[in-house]
């Protein structure tokens, strides 16, 4: 079983900091050719402008909210590597939901970034990688997209609401365009993941210092995992190695939605 990402081409989005940065250098380091995304040029630049101009990496500053945006960066990405085999949709935004206000729009604003922009881009580029594919035969896999949510999906805490929601409409997205995308052998899985050092838990964490102790002692492994530790569920996902996983929610959480109480953060 090979786990190998060697030679594809992969689209990378929040891969400005935090777990999509992680991701976008681990599938550089395996060989595969990277289009890092983010809205946030600077933090592009600061991360990847030493190494954007080499064989296998690039980077795209773009509003993923665009529809636009979403076939630029696709353009970006053939005209640089000319396919795209692995789409991994790592943007995210965590924010709280006054759930009593009407006038609270926090649920707009995370359907959109969160649920949304993962919709379109991965609409753009399934079409990208069946017309990429058109005349191959065989029962080799077309592409593979993977989605990064929580398990915000399935707990219930109110001044998470919209974080939640978007989850939720998330995995059952990946659910619906697995059974959409099959018949073209393109694999749609997702990675649901909680105690991980995300870029919107460090944040937290640093204004919450007392969250770092919360969320080890409600993990039954007993610590925050780094990045890293979630790149290898991915980079499974979008190798040869998981061929026959298809509409599937991986949990990597070191156990924790096993046991987890709603009165901890759901980060």
């Amino acid at each position: 079983m090979s786990f190998s990402i060697s030679g594809k081409t992969a689209i990378v989005t929040g891969a400005a900091n935090g777990i999509g940065l992680a991701i976008a250098r681990n599938f550089a380091d395996r060989g595969a050719n990277v289009m890092c995304a983010d809205m946030d040029e600077k933090r592009l630049v600061e991360e990847l402008g030493d190494v954007a101009e080499e064989g296998n990496i690039r980077y795209f500053a773009g509003d993923l909210r665009q529809r636009l945006t979403i076939a630029n960066l696709v353009s970006a990405t053939i005209d640089a590597f000319e396919q795209v085999d692995i789409l991994v949709n790592a943007s995210r935004q965590v924010m709280e939901t006054d759930a009593l206000n009407p006038e609270d729009t926090s649920v707009e604003t995370l359907i959109d970034q969160n649920l949304m922009t993962a919709l379109r881009l991965s609409q753009q580029v399934a079409r990208r990688m069946i017309k990429q594919a058109n005349g191959r035969e065989g029962d080799a896999g077309v592409g593979s997209i993977i989605n990064l949510s929580s398990i915000a999906a399935h707990q219930t805490r109110p001044e998470l609401l919209g974080y939640s929601i978007a989850a939720a409409g998330l995995e059952q997205m990946t659910r619906s365009m697995a059974l959409a995308l099959a018949p073209h052998r393109i694999r749609v899985n997702a990675v649901a993941f909680g105690s991980v050092m995300s870029a919107s838990l460090q944040s937290s964490i640093g204004d919450n210092p007392d969250w770092r102790d919360e969320i080890e002692s409600r993990t039954p492994l007993h610590r925050i995992a780094s990045p890293k530790e979630l790149v290898d569920a991915v980079q499974f996902l979008a190798s040869d190695g998981s061929g026959f996983v298809t509409g599937d929610v991986m949990t990597v959480d070191g156990g924790r939605s096993l046991l987890d109480p709603v009165d901890a953060p759901a980060h």
